[in-house]
């Protein structure tokens, strides 16, 4: 072999490696990498969402990876296999739900069925951001897509936006997890600014003891009545009233626990790799907001009628991270009124709010079947 073979080889060696391929768009998808691992793993925002997804961003954000493309004989790679099976087929958002709903207490609502009017109006911002993105360029369906976002609610999200959207769905599905994740960064500062010093210090009657009865009816009776009046979201809210039904019914503990626990935790760590990261942010931000303030807004105008004044700090809850935003209510009022628990009266428009959020997307689905 003579000096130039030689170099010839060297040189192939070298320009198979990823350095050639390098550019600045990977450094940019290495610094959001690195903020949600930091969110996560420094300041524990939710990292069983940030960390898998964080690390997920860095991991596909390589040249040349065998990880997001097809092989030789078109099988897809690792990641590949994940986002198709898992996002494309819609499974990961229904097994999610399923999880969600054996985890769920949907006491606090059936107690006090007023904050189902406050999910209602935290869904403003879905509304509006549909408005801004058709302004924005994005064509309907994308436009539609995008604004359920607002809601907070990852699953849904990629329902939606699999059926009208699908190549917005990696953008869509990381925009909204990572909202649902920054939920105690982003909606603080909002609910003080909407909200003054005495209705922050507004304290709540506890709320009325709801039998087994009353929790092992309502997945029954919600799921018939969103199979009539929203068919196409039956998928994803059915799983979730199974879920729910398995826990109250408390007749299959096994299949609640694994639900709550072994199968949600390897849907999150294959939802977190699987999420391929695009830049549809602002507007997603722009719905959250305004979906956070709707809420709040809601709660303001419901306390014009109401002789029981409802504090309006659980409006932001009205978002459809639960139980994420629950707890950020809980939090700022205690910031003003130790002695203020309002964390079960913010689980009324918090579960309120997956529910709205998955009948706008309901909604949204029937215009085009």
């Amino acid at each position: 072999m003579d000096l130039q073979e030689v170099l010839d080889l060297l040189n192939g060696i070298f320009f198979s490696t990823g350095i050639t391929h390098l550019s600045w768009k990977y450094l940019v998808m290495w610094g959001i990498s690195g903020l949600f691992l930091y969110l996560a793993i420094n300041k524990n925002f939710e990292p069983l969402l940030l960390l898998p997804i964080g690390f997920g961003i860095f991991m596909v954000n390589f040249p040349l990876v065998p990880l997001m493309g097809m092989t030789p004989e078109g099988h897809g790679e690792l990641i590949r296999i994940f986002y198709h099976y898992g996002l494309e087929w819609e499974v990961i958002p229904c097994v999610i739900f399923l999880g969600l709903g054996a985890m769920t207490d949907f006491g606090p609502m059936i107690a006090n069925p007023k904050t189902m009017l406050i999910g209602a109006g935290a869904q403003l911002g879905v509304f509006v951001t549909f408005i801004g993105a058709m302004l924005a360029g994005f064509n309907i369906k994308e436009a539609m897509s995008i604004s359920i976002i607002g809601g907070a609610d990852g699953p849904t999200t990629i329902y939606l936006t699999q059926h009208l959207a699908p190549q917005l769905l990696g953008a869509n599905a990381l925009a909204a997890y990572s909202y649902m994740a920054m939920v105690p960064l982003i909606q603080p500062p909002i609910m003080r600014l909407l909200t003054s010093d005495a209705e922050r210090k507004i304290r709540m009657k506890q709320l009325r003891h709801v039998s087994r009865a009353e929790k092992v009816l309502y997945p029954l009776l919600c799921t018939a009545v969103i199979a009539i009046l929203v068919p196409a979201v039956t998928p994803l809210m059915g799983m979730f009233m199974l879920g729910n039904l398995m826990k109250e019914s408390g007749v299959v503990g096994r299949l609640s626990e694994t639900a709550q626990n072994s199968l949600m935790n390897i849907v999150t760590i294959f939802l977190g790799v699987s999420v391929k990261p695009l830049f549809i942010f602002g507007l997603g931000c722009l719905a959250f907001v305004v979906c956070t303030a709707g809420g709040i807004w809601t709660a303001q105008i419901m306390n014009l009628f109401l002789k029981e004044k409802i504090n309006p700090l659980i409006g932001s809850a009205g978002v459809s991270a639960v139980p994420m935003a629950a707890r950020v209510s809980q939090v700022v009022g205690q910031q003003y009124d130790k002695k203020n628990y309002l964390l079960m009266h913010a689980m009324g428009p918090n579960l309120a709010g997956v529910i709205g959020t998955a009948a706008a997307a309901g909604m949204f689905l029937a215009m085009f079947q």
